[in-house]
């Protein structure tokens, strides 16, 4: 910084996965001295003191922290799912409430999932319908929390986070699946009763029950690129007239057939084979993931942000994808040649 401005703290709770490690990049190339918060950082959980040390001062709070859902739903990763957000939020409460002078906003995680399994109509956050189970009853927690107490120096904002793409392990996935010829539809159907998806916390909801939902892969799929989470995020950072919850996910969902067969065309394979339920549950108890991340049909639509006049850069699914296949060419292009010495020593194995 020149002439002997104060460069301001941004703090991330949440730096080390997919998207909070971009967006420490993004933040420290606006200007921002970030500042972060996890297992390890400049301060961890647990730690209240430095916690509110890093707290108080700080321009800007962003919270990303919590157990990926990507695991069986055990009753030991059901608890920690939920208490992985709602202690570590609830830590940046009281260090937000206590600092002598507070973030001007906040802007914790949240997902789409809070939304019902919807076929009919996408959700907007004025017009959608919160959902029952246990990956609703977490969502709705985690924002309760959020939400809670008086905090009147700091504006809130919870992302309703759709599934990201990038260089991350979704992307990754479903790309691999395409590659090998396993890129046609997930089709739901039935399967035996379990209680996995059962609700979760004080105000646990639902009955309990697996739902199966007949959608012949026509569930639908909100998607959004990780160069739009990041300048949305910086675009709630400066809005001071927007609060509350906000969709972030791509202005042009498609359904579970478009996406696989996008993937397919982005990767170079003609077919796909489709998994069936019957077919997924025995291979997501191998891979310790659950079906309901490719069954359940989420569609919500970013109202709040494109009535705000936010323009997304990768509005429609193909485009995004064609340019995540165009970073991994540019990137492994990039990737220096082994010495004359490397590759005899390769062909030596």
């Amino acid at each position: 910084m020149s002439g002997g401005a104060v460069q301001p703290r941004a703090v991330v709770a949440g730096a080390s996965g997919f998207v909070g490690s971009a967006l420490v990049d993004s933040l420290g190339g606006r200007g921002y001295e970030v500042k972060t918060i996890g297992r390890s950082g400049d301060a961890v959980w647990g730690d209240t003191a430095g916690i509110a040390a890093l707290i108080d001062g700080a321009e800007v709070l962003v919270n990303l922290a919590g157990k990926s859902v990507n695991c069986r739903y055990t009753d030991a990763n059901r608890d920690e799912v939920l208490r992985s957000r709602v202690e570590t939020t609830r830590q940046l409460r009281e260090a937000v409430r206590v600092a002598s002078r507070a973030p001007r906003v906040w802007l914790n995680a949240s997902t789409a999932t809070i939304y019902r399994h919807a076929m009919d109509r996408p959700h907007t956050e004025a017009a959608g319908e919160v959902g029952t189970g246990f990956s609703v009853d977490v969502a709705r927690a985690w924002e309760r929390e959020f939400f809670a107490g008086d905090l009147p120096g700091t504006r809130r904002v919870a992302l309703r986070m759709a599934i990201v793409l990038g260089d991350g392990p979704a992307t990754r996935m479903l790309l691999r699946l395409a590659r090998v010829g396993l890129g046609g539809p997930q089709i739901d159907g039935w399967w035996f009763p379990h209680r996995r998806y059962r609700g979760i916390g004080t105000q646990a909801s639902g009955d309990g029950r697996s739902a199966v939902h007949r959608t012949r892969g026509r569930q639908r799929f909100s998607w959004v690129h990780l160069e739009d989470v990041l300048a949305a995020t910086h675009f709630l950072i400066e809005r001071d007239d927007l609060s509350g919850p906000v969709n972030l996910a791509a202005p042009h969902p498609v359904d579970n057939r478009t996406l696989m067969r996008t993937l397919r065309r982005a990767v170079g394979m003609p077919v796909g084979l489709p998994a069936y339920r019957w077919m997924l549950e025995p291979a997501m108890w191998v891979l310790r993931t659950e079906p309901e991340l490719v069954l359940k049909s989420r569609w919500m639509l970013p109202k709040t942000l494109t009535d705000a006049g936010f323009e997304f850069r990768h509005p429609e699914l193909e485009g995004a994808v064609a340019e995540l296949r165009s970073r991994r060419r540019v990137a492994a292009l990039s990737e220096p040649m082994p010495s004359p010495v490397n590759r005899a020593a390769v062909r030596q194995r």
